[in-house]
Formats: structure tokens, sequence, C-alpha cells
């Protein structure tokens, strides 16, 4: 199963957007799944159900980090070329998505009672969170090929 398989089909079977996408990568990193798993709950529903920015995205910033994120503190450049990459990464979320806000993609604010209920009874985390999830490793994989 390719990375893009295996992040839908964890975010299918009831994982979060973020854990869907950390999820695909953690252990070639190096980080356990249950560990990746924890640390992006709070990210789902744009961060902490607040629809501020997709889970999708900030799992892919969490990939990001692990695969390029400096682990000294003098590692200026490991630090400069992880922004480029998350920079480069929400351009091209944008572009391909239109937003990279929950709020925008779900076209309501899951932050609020009401929105909450209108994404579960129009069904958009079944009809559009795929789609997000999916888009987000095509680009990271896209980044990887262009690297």
């Amino acid at each position: 199963m390719d990375k893009n398989e295996e992040a839908v089909t964890s975010f299918c079977d009831g994982f979060l957007c973020s854990q869907a996408v950390l999820s695909a990568y953690c252990e070639e990193e190096g980080l356990e799944r249950e560990l990746a798993l924890k640390l992006a709950t709070g990210l789902g529903g744009g961060m902490g159900r607040t629809a501020h920015t997709c889970g999708a995205v900030t799992g892919a910033i969490l990939v990001i980090g692990l695969k390029k994120g400096p682990t000294e503190v003098n590692d200026v450049a490991s630090k400069e070329e992880t922004y480029y990459l998350v920079r480069e990464f929400l351009n091209r979320f944008q572009e391909r998505h239109g937003s990279v806000e929950c709020s925008a993609l779900l076209g309501c604010d899951i932050g609020t009672p009401e929105g909450y209920r209108q994404a579960v009874d129009e069904g958009l985390f079944r009809k559009i969170c795929p789609g997000l999830v999916s888009g987000a490793v095509e680009i990271l994989e896209r980044m990887k090929k262009d690297s």
C-alpha cells in the first residue's frame, strides 16, 4: 500500500486527518505509530475542532518537520529549509484546494455546534476530507520527487 492509500485508509477507518497523514510517514522517520497518532490528535478538526488550519495540512507540516527539522539549536540551515518546505506545501495545498482553512474547505464552521451538526448531517467528513488527506500526501510525495 502506498502512502496515499495508507493515509486515506487510516482516515476512513476513523482516525483524524492529521493523524492519517502523519501516521503514513512516521515509522520511516523513526517515530512509532502510536506516538504519532497521539501527537497529531489535537490538530484534528482544524486544531481542536476550531475549524482553523486543516488537519491534513498540519499533519503534513509535522511530516516535513520529521524529515527536515533541526535537532541542534545552531542548525539554522535545517530550520530555514523546513520553513521553506512548509511555505511551499502551504502554497501548493492552497492552489489545489482553494484554502488551508478547515471552515472554508468544508463550507461550514465545525467549531460551532451548528456547523459541526451540518457537517455530520451532510456527510462532509466522508465526502470532502478523504480528498484533502489524499491531496496532502500527493503534495508531499511530489515535493519529495522535486527535491
